[in-house]
């Protein structure tokens, strides 16, 4: 319940600062006093977007913080899915900046206007003519029977079940299409696969055969190469053998003059005996070099295949080739493998399909049962509200689709007097009757699920005395189980309050401001006296108020 307001330089209020109890409270005030600027207040505490014009003075910043008691709402989830901190006694707070900018605060945590909107929605219901409309909505038609036949279990658990269900449902759709595309690309893909596997692909193949095509196809440059390097190391005369020889022999005799030269002479011996294995080395392969005509063949025929596979999947590596043929495996496998897959998946669509219908069983089976309750309850109420001819039909059909609360199909019919033909609720109900009717079935509601505050915005506008008298009855009987407002101009609504505030302007420093104040007990006799005479305090209106109030 709403435990305090306080707002600071929003449209005419300059700083307002107030408390709440539980029970029913009753707000008046002359037309034009300032009611609608504490519902606009209370409107962006529940996520209404801001406009810069509501600032009193452009200059400051407009500050509206609520104060609400939630340790009855079972709000604890909402605040986990909205990743806010949860408190028994919950801070909101909305700032409007000079710049047009708009700040809000859960329990000081910024929240978004859609989070504001969705906390706000299940702490304050604000109740117009136009919420009336919500009466007409088959939404919340289907909250009013679900709430009389108890099915807040069964609808968590058929919302849950529906959600896997639809899931399944969008999976089998996602097999039928790829089976569906994999046809058409199944002989084609089982064709490339083919030609990769028989490829025998190997990574670092392709530079290792390049390597060996350009030998073997260079066979007797090479050979001419190994022959010229084998003479140049090994010529009686000149070669590098025999040069080498040489001078190992000349520093040797070196050696035996001085230790100087003995460093030198043993470098030489190290290349004496590197050239001797390189010659060793040039000989060998002189000697393993031989034309080859049938492995280049090979080779070169190897080649060809490999860079048409590059060529044709456009792509540069044999590493990429071969990432392709295990993708085209698992492609082909997959398809090869869908009907099995779109089997199990319809098989789980039916078992699925099947615990949601037993579950839409019992919720049309509790609807019907609490729809004579329901009727029976709204009958008498509406007696008491001066439509002692007013009748309802509510039927609820079974139907063969899904919906997202079951499978029934709800329809409240309506006639307003006797013999009267019935229709839907928005063509055969006045505005008035509407309003009637919403505040018997919030009085119904309030009985079996835990509402909202309520704030009724004069919702008694248009009916007799005696008929106000009533629905003062009805909001106080709902205060007995949720927090409930009342803004009225009736005289016969404004007395059956627990607490009375009224709204009202005075001339401040040649400003106007709006203010809201608690009346006590004398000023509240005198308020519901000037309600029921005008300004001109009177005897008889005096007593009229204290009887009203007692």
């Amino acid at each position: 319940m709403l435990t305090a307001l306080t707002i600071k330089n929003y449209a005419l209020i300059d700083h307002l600062q107030v408390d709440f109890n539980s029970g029913f409270t009753i707000i008046t005030g002359e037309t034009g006093a300032g009611k609608s600027i504490l519902l606009g207040g209370l409107s962006l505490i529940l996520g209404k977007r801001a406009d810069l014009s509501s600032l009193k003075d452009p200059e400051t910043k407009c500050i509206i913080e609520a104060v609400f008691d939630i340790s009855n709402y079972h709000l604890k989830s909402l605040f986990k899915r909205e990743d806010l901190d949860y408190e028994p006694q919950t801070i909101i707070r909305r700032e409007i900046l000079p710049s047009g900018k708009s700040r809000a605060f859960v329990n000081d945590s910024p929240v978004n206007l859609s989070s504001l909107q969705l906390l706000g929605s299940q702490l304050i219901d604000i109740h117009s003519q136009h919420q009336t409309l919500q009466l007409t909505e088959n939404t919340f038609q289907f909250q009013v029977v679900d709430a009389l036949a108890k099915t807040q279990k069964d609808l968590k658990r058929y919302t849950d079940d529906l959600k896997e269900y639809k899931k399944a449902e969008q999976d089998l759709q996602a097999l039928l299409d790829l089976k569906s595309e994999a046809v058409k690309e199944h002989d084609y893909n089982t064709f490339l696969l083919q030609e990769l596997v028989e490829a025998q692909l190997v990574e670092g193949d392709l530079e290792a055969l390049e390597i060996e095509y350009e030998t073997l196809n260079n066979i007797g440059a090479v050979k001419e190469r190994l022959s010229e390097a084998n003479q140049l190391l090994s010529e009686e005369q000149i070669g590098a053998i025999t040069t080498l020889t040489r001078l190992k022999g000349t520093l040797e005799k070196l050696t035996q003059v001085s230790t100087t030269y003995d460093s030198l002479f043993e470098r030489v011996q190290s290349c004496c005996i590197e050239i001797d294995d390189i010659y060793a080395e040039v000989d060998a392969l002189q000697d393993r070099v031989e034309a080859d005509p049938n492995r280049l063949e090979t080779v070169s025929s190897r080649l060809q295949v490999l860079n048409g596979l590059l060529q044709k999947h456009q792509v540069v590596t044999v590493s990429e080739l071969i990432l392709l043929r295990d993708a085209l495996t698992e492609k082909v496998g997959v398809t090869e493998n869908l009907d099995e897959a779109i089997l199990a998946k319809e098989a789980e669509i039916s078992k699925r399909a099947a615990a949601l219908d037993h579950i839409a069983q019992t919720l049309h089976e509790k609807r019907t049962k609490a729809i004579p309750s329901l009727l029976k309850q709204l009958q008498k109420i509406l007696i008491d509200l001066g439509m002692p001819n007013a009748t309802f039909k509510i039927g609820v059909e079974a139907s063969a689709t899904y919906q997202s609360n079951g499978k029934d199909i709800l329809e409240f019919l309506f006639s307003a007097n006797k013999g009267g033909q019935f229709n839907a609720l928005k063509k055969a109900a006045s505005g008035g009757e509407l309003s009637r009717i919403m505040l018997a079935i919030k009085l119904i509601l309030s009985k079996y699920i835990q509402l909202p505050t309520i704030m009724f915005d004069e919702i008694d506008t248009g009916v007799s005395g005696e008929i106000s008298n009533k629905m003062g009855d009805i909001m106080l009987q709902m205060s007995a189980n949720m927090q409930v407002f009342s803004i009225t101009h009736l005289p016969q609504v404004a007395a059956k309050g627990h607490a009375h505030f009224k709204v009202y302007k005075e001339d401040v420093a040649q400003k106007t401001q709006t203010n809201l104040v608690q009346l006590n007990a004398e000023e509240r006799v005198t308020e519901i006296a000037q309600m029921l005479g005008g300004l001109e305090l009177t005897s008889s209106a005096v007593a009229h108020a204290k009887e009203l109030l007692n």
